[in-house]
């Protein structure tokens, strides 16, 4: 089965690693998954991030205000909340979010950083499940190759945030796909 995957994370260079954010998994039948990290939730705002993470990510995520408020909140944000987490629960819940797939296929789009981000959860790439494939295929590479279309925005979509962008990337592969 295919899976989009989509990472919101900070780099600030050699000497700041790459930190994830957030990430989403889209799946080929549709099922979602979704998880804010909460070590980076809890530091929400501090100075280790860059501007344009405060201004282009950060500011997509839910605050604590917002947490204090949920009651009367948004479905979407009380949803939000339920999906921080800490870090060493992502791994499990990805686990079982894929389930017995003996051999997924994982799309990015612009995937780079989003597969070592991945890979991280897990360790390292040497520490990936049995069976599971040691890259990420990538949506802009197919589109290079075919000549570079501009490719469709997906409706609704909010940027930089990880569960959407994951959409769009399983929104433009099935564009794609119907084109070719």
């Amino acid at each position: 089965m295919k899976y989009f995957i989509d990472t919101e994370f900070s780099e600030m260079g050699s000497n700041h690693p790459i930190t994830l954010i957030s990430i989403a998994i889209v799946a080929e039948d549709g099922r979602e998954f979704y998880a804010i990290n909460d070590a980076w939730y809890s530091w929400f705002n501090k100075p280790s991030s860059s501007d344009w993470v405060k201004e282009n990510v950060l500011s997509k995520l839910p605050t604590n205000a917002d947490a204090n408020m949920i009651s009367g909140g948004s479905p979407r944000l009380a949803w939000e909340m339920s999906r921080v987490m800490p870090f060493r629960l992502i791994n499990p819940e990805i686990m079982a979010f894929i389930g017995n797939d003996p051999k997924p296929e994982f799309w990015g789009y612009y995937a780079d950083y989003d597969w070592v981000v991945f890979c991280q959860i897990f360790g390292d790439m040497m520490h990936l499940p049995k069976g599971w494939p040691m890259y990420c295929r990538d949506l802009k590479q197919i589109v290079d190759e075919i000549g570079n279309p501009k490719l469709p925005d997906m409706p609704n979509c909010i940027e930089h945030h990880a569960l959407y962008d994951a959409r769009e990337t399983k929104f433009r592969y099935d564009w794609l796909v119907r084109g070719i």
